[in-house]
């Protein structure tokens, strides 16, 4: 495996600013009938929108030519 490409981490940051989004509308958790389901946990996905975003910009760098030492998905 080469190691993620900039296209990649662009998706993976789509995603995770998507989730922000649809938490922030519809709420992290909701109860029926006494059962309580969460859906996510906005502090973690607010982390995977900044590690994801700085992704994307390390790749982009490297795109332009500065060099970038290596990037290593968690």
């Amino acid at each position: 495996m080469a190691g993620i490409t900039l296209a990649q981490a662009e998706e993976k940051l789509t995603a995770y600013l998507d989730a922000e989004e649809k938490l922030l509308a519809g709420g992290q958790s909701y109860t029926i009938a006494g059962r309580t389901l969460t859906r996510a946990d906005l502090v973690e996905v607010r982390k995977g929108v900044t590690y994801w975003n700085d992704q994307v910009k390390l790749l982009s760098q490297a795109s332009e030519g500065r060099r970038v030492r290596g990037v290593t998905p968690y």
